[in-house]
Order: C-alpha cells, then structure tokens, then sequence
C-alpha cells in the first residue's frame, strides 16, 4: 500500500490541475462545465475511494492467482506483446464487468455514484465507488488473461495505467475525433455513456477500446439533435459521496421488507436495474425523470458564507490527505485508521451540511468537540509531541469548523434548514 500512496502523492495533484485546467478554458470559452458544490462533491468521492483502497478494506472471494493456476493454458514470456494481450484482456474484462453494473440491481449500486453528477467534466471522472471492490469478484472476468498464462504482476502493473486511461475523455470540450471513433473510447462515445436520454441510456461501456460495443450491440453514436443531458434517472439529490454510495442497495432493502411477496423479497436484487415489486410502485413510488430536458438539477441556493465554509472544508481535506500519503509508510496501521477516520468523518460532515440536513449540524458539532478532546486529552498528547504543526493545524480546523458550523446554524437558520 506504501507504493500506492506514493503513486497518488504524484497522480493526485496531476488531477487537480487537469480539472483546474479544464475549468479556466471553460471560462475562457464561456463554456464552463462545472458547479462548485458538484465539483467538491465529485472530488470528495474520489477521496472516500482512495482512503477504502489504502485501508485494504474489502473481502477477495475469488483472486486472479487462484484462477491463474488452475486454467492456464500456456506461460508466455514477458514482452511487449504479453503486455498488449494483457491490456487487451483487462479491456474485455472491464466491458464486462461494467456491463454487469449497469444490467442487475444489486451491482448497480456499485456504479451509480459515478453517474451521480449532473455535470460532466474531468472531475466526476473521479467519482468512484467505495462499494465496488468491498467484496472482490472481477477476476472471473480475467479468464481469458489466465488462459493466456497472463502473470499477476502485469496485472498489477497496468491496473491503475488502465484506469487513469479512462480520465481524459470526461470532457464536453473535445468533439469527435475521426476515424479514432472506431478504434478507442473518445469523449463524444462517453458523453453518451454518462447521458439519461432514452436513446443514450446503458450504451457504450467500453473503456479503452470501444470495439467491444459494436461487438456486442451497445454502440450508441453521440446525436446533433439529442443533446445529452446528465446524471441518474433516479436523481440522487445529495452532496455526499458515502449517502450515494449505498442509498441504491438502501432503497432495495427497503423494497424488500415492505413488499408482501416472498419470492420477490429475495428476487429483486438479481433483477434488471429499476425493477420493482409490482405491490410496491403505486404504495412507494420512486419517481423517475420522464422528460429528461425538464429536470432541475440539485442546485440548493448557497449564501457566501455556505461557500467559503465548502471551501474551507476541501482545502482541509485535501491537507489531511496529502500527509496521510506523505507519511503513510511510517505511520501505524492505527494512525492510518485514524486518518481513513478523519478524511472519511470530514467529507460525511460538511457535505451533508450542505445538503441542509438538520442532523448535520449536530453531527458537525459534534464531531468538532471530539477532535478537540482527543487533541487535548492528557493521555494522547503524543501526537504535540511527535508532530507539532500537524496537531496545530488540527486544532486551527477544528476550531474554526465549530465557529463557522455555529455561526451558519444562528445567523441563517430558516434559509439553511429549509434548503
């Protein structure tokens, strides 16, 4: 995990400053693609998926290892052209797997977060799942890398290649580009992937090369006359990336202890994505956008001071991560624990602020007197020892989240609470 870490001290800020890149053009072009509480949003969800990968948090039921050998067929020596039969492979695997995603509705909520922006741009590339790899199935999909004899260290090797491949074509500022339409995923083919129109939904699943869906039928061409319009045909209206990424399966629990037919109770997880008990749509009905050019994105109206308090927020966040990657290999697995504790509590807490919930204000509240008595308790005054700037830092953070979670709460509670 320490090579991780130090993989995303350098990838990290290359992120932020292709976003920042792609907002300044935005402006220049009087085009801008994105929205301040969207972009902390999607930029947050990026975080809580890193933290769940550098905590090893998930269960493996089948690993590429086991697979390997028991199937392979032949043992290739590494090349060039290994590489490229690896990466081809990977590809296969990745359509397939996002294909399941988008196909049954249990595993839909390990993708929904990232088709949860009502925008599309560079940042909500990053909106990723904390869900998805908790119980680690995908190596069924290596199959046809294991029969090639395919080693686990390539594997390893152009995992994150293949996944920082798939960034750039989160953009509206590229249009089509020729005859690389037929070879390689491009923005025009993703746009229509992130798209709720009728005639864009579930097409184009491809990630690197986009062969795979003219293969298999889920080729759809960006249209001039159907402008794509973004988001979840259930809108999730939420800021925070951890509510995204389980009120899908919280919403099929829910189904499933009120619906009366037992068959369905178990039935409805492997179903195809949207579908419901037929007791359940007129007693709980979930609506779902009919006219997708009439809906309203989730644009609460922020006062000045929510903003700078948003900001405030990330700015922190991205402080904590970037010495928890810093230091990761000398810290304890409790430091690194505490650190998941406090990046993941963090974004939990001024997220849902922002969403307006009442509860949040408690939970911030809360959350900002804990700090400062676990800074200031006599028995852990290690961390002034060990690290003075950090702990003051975390005492000028957590002091003022207090005063300006306070200062919100009575100067703008009817605006605030009724967002």
């Amino acid at each position: 995990m320490e090579t991780y870490a130090n993989v995303l001290l350098i990838t990290l800020p290359i992120f932020m400053v292709l976003v920042l890149i792609e907002i300044l053009y935005g402006l220049w072009k009087n085009n801008l693609t994105y929205s301040l509480m969207d972009t902390i949003s999607s930029l947050s969800a990026g975080s809580t998926n890193m933290i769940k990968d550098l905590l090893g948090i998930g269960f493996i039921i089948i690993s590429y290892p086991y697979i390997l050998d028991m199937i392979a067929l032949v043992q290739l020596e590494e090349s060039i052209g290994l590489y490229i039969i690896a990466l081809v492979c990977m590809d296969f695997a990745s359509y397939w797997n996002h294909r399941l995603s988008h196909s049954i509705n249990i595993f839909w909520n390990r993708h929904v977060i990232h088709h949860s922006s009502e925008e599309f741009n560079l940042a909500c590339a990053l909106r990723q799942s904390i869900s998805k790899n908790i119980i680690g199935f995908g190596a069924l999909f290596l199959i046809p890398a294991a029969l090639f004899g395919v080693p686990p260290k390539i594997i390893i090797v152009l995992a994150p290649l293949h996944l920082f491949g798939q960034f750039w074509y989160h953009t509206r500022h590229i249009g089509k580009l020729g005859w690389l339409e037929y070879i390689f995923v491009t923005p025009s083919q993703h746009r229509v992937h992130h798209a709720i129109n009728q005639e864009y939904v579930d097409k184009n699943l491809s990630a690197i090369f986009c062969v795979w869906d003219r293969v298999f039928g889920t080729f759809q061409e960006e249209l001039t006359a159907v402008p794509c319009v973004y988001g979840s045909l259930k809108p999730v209206k939420t800021w925070n990336p951890i509510i995204i990424n389980f009120q899908h399966n919280w919403g099929l629990a829910k189904d499933a202890w009120h619906t009366k037919n037992w068959g369905d109770k178990f039935k409805l997880w492997f179903m195809p994505t949207g579908w419901r008990p037929k007791d359940l749509i007129n007693r709980f009905p979930k609506p779902i956008a009919q006219d997708v050019y009439e809906q309203k994105k989730y644009a609460p109206n922020y006062s000045t001071l929510h903003k700078v308090f948003a900001v405030f927020q990330f700015i922190c966040l991205n402080v904590f991560i970037y010495i928890l990657l810093s230091s990761f290999g000398e810290l304890s697995v409790n430091s690194q624990l505490s650190f998941g504790v406090l990046i993941s509590t963090t974004i939990f807490g001024f997220t849902s602020l922002m969403d307006g919930h009442k509860w949040a204000f408690i939970f911030e509240i809360s959350r900002g007197f804990l700090g400062l008595i676990i800074l200031f308790y006599p028995f852990k005054l290690t961390l002034w020892e060990s690290d003075f700037p950090l702990a003051i830092f975390a005492t000028f953070y957590f002091i003022i989240t207090l005063i300006t979670t306070f200062w919100i709460y009575k100067s703008l509670p009817e605006r605030y609470l009724n967002i």
